[in-house]
């Protein structure tokens, strides 16, 4: 079982890249070509948060699983059992709150620039720190 939800930890994860990627640049070129913020856009922006939140739970399933998860946290000094124990999680949760946040600040807007915006910077913060703690080596070896 294991292994089954670390493989779909690890496929799920290009889905939600690639959702989150694709909204963060339709919020840009929409917050920069000034146009109207229609439902197609709210759909992109509200597929990249599921997609993220789903990646989320599965993580946390995977990590209360995982040998490396909770038993690891005594072998702080090995860099490796320390990204996928404390850094890789602790981020992850951090980028999904910023992801959040830009969701329910776009939902408070009332102007369309407003709303890319929010999207924007927030999808993308969550983006930049989903994509420093990615364990590059683990996820490039399944």
């Amino acid at each position: 079982m294991y292994n089954f939800i670390q493989k779909f930890h690890s496929g799920w994860a290009y889905l939600a890249l690639l959702l989150l990627v694709i909204a963060v640049f339709n919020s840009f070129s929409g917050w920069f070509s000034k146009r109207e913020f229609t439902s197609k856009d709210k759909k992109i922006a509200l597929f990249a948060l599921i997609a993220t939140h789903l990646q989320l739970v599965i993580g946390f399933i995977l990590y209360f699983v995982s040998p490396k998860g909770l038993d690891s946290l005594g072998s702080i000094e090995d860099s490796a059992l320390r990204l996928t124990a404390l850094e890789h999680p602790l981020l992850n949760i951090l980028a999904i709150v910023l992801i959040t946040i830009g969701w329910s600040r776009h939902k408070k807007a009332i102007a369309s620039d407003l709303k890319f915006k929010s999207i924007f910077v927030f999808y993308m913060l969550g983006l930049v720190l989903i994509l420093v703690r990615i364990p590059w080596q683990a996820w490039f070896s399944i």
